[in-house]
């Protein structure tokens, strides 16, 4: 039990995130409403946390792959370590791997919300001259 969710980990940890991305994606692809536009970039980051690093939406559109390439590894990263951390006790569990990994998903999260706030609050002093 415990080699299955230490091999199956990685990849299961690919399906939280790898499902926001493609809503976030289709939502883009589909309209080009207000809704859509706040769907895909906040579910955009969500799933590829790394797109913060180009500078999405406003950086070179050519490093875009390249950014969720990297937050794919990163996401099967995070399912090694939140499957070895679920593995240490004898008894392994599923909601043990599950438990690990929706603390470091959090985690994420919280820093790309932070990180979306930074964004809002730095380019909107730039427009907004009060």
């Amino acid at each position: 039990y415990r080699s299955r969710i230490r091999f199956l980990g990685p990849f299961l940890a690919l399906l939280i995130p790898g499902t926001i991305g493609i809503a976030a994606y289709l939502s883009l692809r589909i309209s080009d409403s207000t809704w859509s536009g706040a769907v895909g970039l906040i579910g955009g980051y969500l799933g590829a946390p790394l797109l913060l690093a180009v500078g999405a939406p406003f950086g070179e559109r050519s490093l875009y792959p390249v950014a969720v390439v990297a937050s794919m590894v990163l996401w099967l990263l995070i399912g090694m370590l939140a499957a070895r951390r679920a593995t240490r006790n004898p008894f392994a569990t599923w909601a043990a791997f599950w438990r690990h990994y929706g603390w470091m998903l959090l985690g994420i999260w919280v820093g790309v919300a932070g990180a979306l706030v930074v964004a809002t609050v730095r380019i909107g002093s730039g427009i907004v001259d009060w």
